[in-house]
């Protein structure tokens, strides 16, 4: 018999996560490395384990990651939205759980471009009256 695999996409600022999920012993692979050792700082395994444990399904499901773009926490955040998105596709009951905390809203900032005439996105260059 074959397993069934739920797949999603997270996004956070520039980050792009596509989570696949499907059910067996709880290991988690990020970028073909455990989350151990992608993930060294115990804040980031925290964020994204937090849907699993909102749901109480930890230890359920093998989940493989694959993350590009922005930094750690912004990779952090996107697997975060795509394991959420993931849940929703097992069992859509979980929808109010996920949105109370708030895992299904993508985090839409980016960085602002840089506008000609000036140093920066909002910055100018230094003003002298002489």
């Amino acid at each position: 018999m074959v397993d069934i695999e739920y797949n999603a996409t997270g996004r956070r600022k520039s980050s792009i996560a596509q989570v696949f999920m499907k059910p067996g012993t709880g290991t988690i692979v990020v970028n073909k490395k455990p989350l151990d050792v992608y993930f060294p700082y115990d804040t980031m395994k925290m964020i994204i384990e937090q849907p699993l444990n909102v749901v109480a399904v930890m230890g359920k499901y093998d989940i493989n990651i694959r993350v590009k773009g922005g930094g750690i926490t912004g990779q952090a955040g996107a697997i975060r939205h795509g394991i959420s998105r993931a849940l929703l596709l097992i069992d859509a009951d979980y929808r109010g759980k996920l949105k109370k905390e708030g895992f299904l809203t993508r985090d839409p900032r980016t960085v602002e471009r840089k506008k000609y005439g000036q140093k920066g996105a909002r910055a100018r260059f230094q003003f002298s009256k002489r």
